[in-house]
């Protein structure tokens, strides 16, 4: 169609993907909020080391 709507998704989607890798964060277990965006930073700073050290 040409719009360029839906060119970028597939990055977001495969972050998703990545992130359901962890167990932790494929279900919530957590109650607290904070607990469970401390598991999601460090899920998002494993992917990029991870994608850093392959690039090496």
């Amino acid at each position: 169609h040409g719009s360029g709507l839906g060119t970028q998704r597939w990055v977001v989607e495969r972050a998703f993907a990545h992130l359901h890798w962890f167990r932790r964060l494929r279900i919530r277990w957590e109650i607290r909020d904070d607990i469970h965006e401390a598991f999601l930073t460090l899920g998002c700073a494993l992917i990029c080391w991870r994608r850093l050290n392959s690039l090496r």
